[in-house]
C-alpha cells in the first residue's frame, strides 16, 4: 500500500510523517533552484552577519537604534533558517518530515515572524522618540529599556505558540499526509483534517490581532507623528535629514508587511494553486536578503563604519 496516497482514518498516532511537495511540479529545476536558495542562504548569513559584528565593534554604533538594528539582523539569521535548510533538503528528494519536526518548524516560524513584527514596532516607536522627543531620548532609551524591549520581543509569543501548535497537532489528518507547500504552514496543514478546525482558526486569528495587526498599528501610529514634526521643521535640509534615520526602516516595514498581507488577506479562491509558495518566497527569504542592503546601503554610518573597517 502506497503511504504517500492513502487517506488516513485513524487518529494522530497513525500519521507518522508529512511529505512536503515544495516546488516537485517543475523537476527539471531542482537543482538549479538548489543552487539558487543555496546562495541566497549564504549571501543571508554573510550579510545579515556582518550587520551584527560591525554594530559590535564600532564605536559610533553603539546608539539604541543599532542595537536593535544588531538584532532584528540576528532575528533575520534565525528566521530564515527555520526554512531555507528544510528547502533545501527538499529540493535534494528529501520530502519527507516527521510530525516532530513539522511541528518544531511551525513553532519556531511563527515564533519568529511575531518576533519581527513586534521588533519593528520596537523600531518605530525607537525613531519616534528620537524625532519627536529628542531632548528626552537618552533618559526614554535607555540601555535597560531597551534590553527590556527586545527580550519582551522575542518572549512573548512563546505561550501563543505553544498553544497553537498543540491544537493543530491535536487534530487528526485524514485525508492525506501531502502538504503543497515547502515549510509547514498552518493552512495547508489544517486543509489536511477531518475534525473541526474552528478553534485553531480563531486562535490563528488572535494570534494574528496580537503580534501582526497591532505592531502595524503601533508603526502606523508612530510614522503619523514622525511625519507630522518632520513637516513642522523649518528647513528642508533637517527634514531631509530627520527623513533619512527612518527611511531605511520604513522600507523594510513595507517590504515585510506588504507580502504578508497579499498572501495571507487575499481571498483563497481568487489565486492559482501554488501562488502561495511564490509569495511566502518573498517574505521568508527575499526580505531577509534585502534587509541589510536596504539597512547599510541607505545608511551613512554604517557606510563609515565599513569604509573604516576595509582601511584597517
Amino acid at each position: 500500500m502506497n503511504h504517500q496516497e492513502t487517506p488516513f482514518e485513524g487518529n494522530l498516532t497513525e500519521l507518522k510523517e508529512f511529505v512536503l511537495l515544495g516546488f516537485a511540479d517543475v523537476p527539471h529545476l531542482q537543482w538549479f533552484l538548489f543552487v539558487v536558495f543555496f546562495i541566497t542562504y549564504i549571501i543571508i548569513l554573510v550579510s545579515n552577519g556582518f550587520i551584527c559584528f560591525i554594530t559590535k565593534i564600532d564605536p559610533a554604533l553603539q546608539s539604541p537604534m543599532y542595537f536593535f538594528l544588531a538584532n532584528f539582523s540576528f532575528l533575520e539569521i534565525c528566521y530564515v533558517s527555520v526554512t531555507l535548510p528544510r528547502l533545501l533538503l527538499n529540493l535534494a528528494s528529501q520530502r519527507r518530515i516527521s510530525l516532530v519536526a513539522c511541528a518544531t518548524q511551525m513553532y519556531f516560524f511563527f515564533l519568529l515572524a511575531g518576533t519581527e513584527c513586534l521588533l519593528l514596532a520596537v523600531m518605530a516607536y525607537d525613531r519616534y522618540v528620537a524625532i519627536c522627543n529628542p531632548l528626552h531620548y537618552p533618559l526614554v532609551m535607555n540601555h535597560r529599556v531597551c534590553i527590556q524591549l527586545v527580550v519582551g520581543s522575542w518572549i512573548s509569543g512563546i505561550p501563543f505558540q505553544i498553544g497553537q501548535i498543540y491544537l493543530i497537532f491535536s487534530l487528526n489528518f485524514c485525508r492525506s499526509n501531502k502538504i503543497n507547500h515547502f515549510f509547514c504552514d498552518i493552512s495547508p496543514i489544517l486543509k489536511l483534517s477531518c475534525r473541526d478546525t474552528s478553534v485553531s482558526e480563531m486562535l490563528e486569528f488572535i494570534i494574528t490581532v496580537l503580534f501582526v495587526l497591532s505592531p502595524f498599528m503601533l508603526i502606523i501610529g508612530s510614522y503619523s507623528k514622525i511625519i507630522s514634526t518632520i513637516m513642522k521643521l523649518p528647513s528642508a535640509t533637517s527634514r531631509a535629514k530627520a527623513f533619512s534615520t527612518c527611511s531605511s526602516h520604513l522600507m523594510v516595514v513595507v517590504l515585510f508587511y506588504g507580502s504578508g498581507i497579499i498572501t495571507y488577506l487575499r481571498p483563497k479562491t481568487s489565486h492559482p494553486e501554488g501562488t502561495d509558495k511564490v509569495l511566502s518566497l518573498i517574505y521568508t527569504i527575499l526580505t531577509p536578503m534585502f534587509n541589510p542592503v536596504i539597512c547599510s546601503l541607505r545608511n551613512k554610518d554604517v557606510i563609515m563604519a565599513l569604509r573604516k573597517l576595509l582601511c584597517k
